[in-house]
């Protein structure tokens, strides 16, 4: 029989083990599903009434995005960078709203967003799994 602190060890190392391997593009798809997957276990503690933990878990989804997606981006990289930051901290307001005034929309709204950028970089990282991986030089 597996305990649950087994369990959650195995897991930490799996994700341990992801990240190590991930390509730069399936890390940021990984920050995408942490965030993704907290809002809707905020969402679920919203509609169960489970203020606390509803707190938690959209806590943990802005700081995936504050310190994750947001702190990943150069502005000095152009317009899509900072159009990115924007919309970054649009969603993040989205969901302190969605926090504060227990409201389902605004959540929905902000895993809509994400879930829309999370595929855009799903395509980009399985485009980059099937290039062909450099030779390097001989020199």
């Amino acid at each position: 029989m597996v305990t649950a602190h087994a369990a959650q060890a195995y897991a930490r190392i799996g994700l341990e083990t992801g990240v190590a391997a991930a390509s730069p593009q399936r890390l940021v798809v990984m920050l995408y599903d942490g965030a993704l997957a907290a809002i809707a276990d905020g969402r679920a503690h919203l509609v169960a009434g489970r203020t606390a933990p509803k707190g938690r878990a959209l806590g943990k989804a802005i700081g995936i995005i504050d310190e994750g997606l947001k702190a990943a981006l150069d502005p000095s990289q152009g317009a899509i960078a900072r159009q990115l930051m924007d919309l970054y901290d649009y969603i993040a307001q989205r969901l302190l709203l969605g926090n504060a005034r227990n409201d389902v929309g605004l959540l929905d709204e902000a895993t809509r967003l994400l879930g829309e950028l999370r595929d855009a970089w799903a395509s980009l990282a399985a485009r980059q799994d099937d290039a062909p991986v450099p030779v390097p030089s001989r020199r």
